[in-house]
């Protein structure tokens, strides 16, 4: 008896569906393309390789060659020559978070960087809330009426355009 492939797309049996019903198998579909069989080493890179490294390189592709695993990185081209001194200290990171010796050595591919979305979160400027706003007349928790007032004078500076 034949076993269903693992990889095919679930039919669709024509009517719509949310985004995010395929939104795990294209990004398992991607990742697997690239090499990653698990996508811990992507998704947790930044805890993985450190904050200042983080900022600077990327894993793009994970490929398995005679003499072990070869994680290549997308770089700031400046920054190709502060990795390759930090490549034995890089691999025993990775290794140590995989629980096993899976790299064996790093490859460097320079370009730009998207930038990262945690990094780019805008500092929102602190404003008073309006002397009527409800918010200040709030008889709650401390940690809540504080949120309040916060969001009270977020709400009431102008937009920035």
């Amino acid at each position: 008896m034949a076993q269903p492939d693992k990889d095919k797309q679930p039919d669709r049996r024509n009517r719509t569906e949310p985004v995010a019903a395929q939104a795990g198998f294209a990004a398992a579909t991607a990742l697997a393309r690239a090499g990653f069989a698990d996508p811990t080493l992507v998704l947790r890179w930044e805890e993985i390789a450190g904050a200042d490294v983080a900022r600077i390189a990327r894993p793009i592709r994970l490929s398995e060659g005679a003499s072990g695993g070869v994680l290549t990185l997308k770089a700031e081209p400046a920054a190709c020559l502060f990795l390759q001194h930090q490549t034995r200290m890089l691999c025993d990171r990775i290794n140590a978070y995989l629980g096993r010796a899976a790299i064996a050595r790093l490859r460097f591919v320079q370009g730009p960087l998207a930038a990262h979305p945690s990094s780019s979160r805008l500092a929102v400027a602190k404003s008073a809330p309006a002397p009527g706003d409800p918010a200040r007349g709030f008889q709650g928790s401390e940690r809540l009426k504080s949120a309040l007032l916060e969001l009270a004078g977020a709400r009431r500076r102008p937009p920035t355009d």
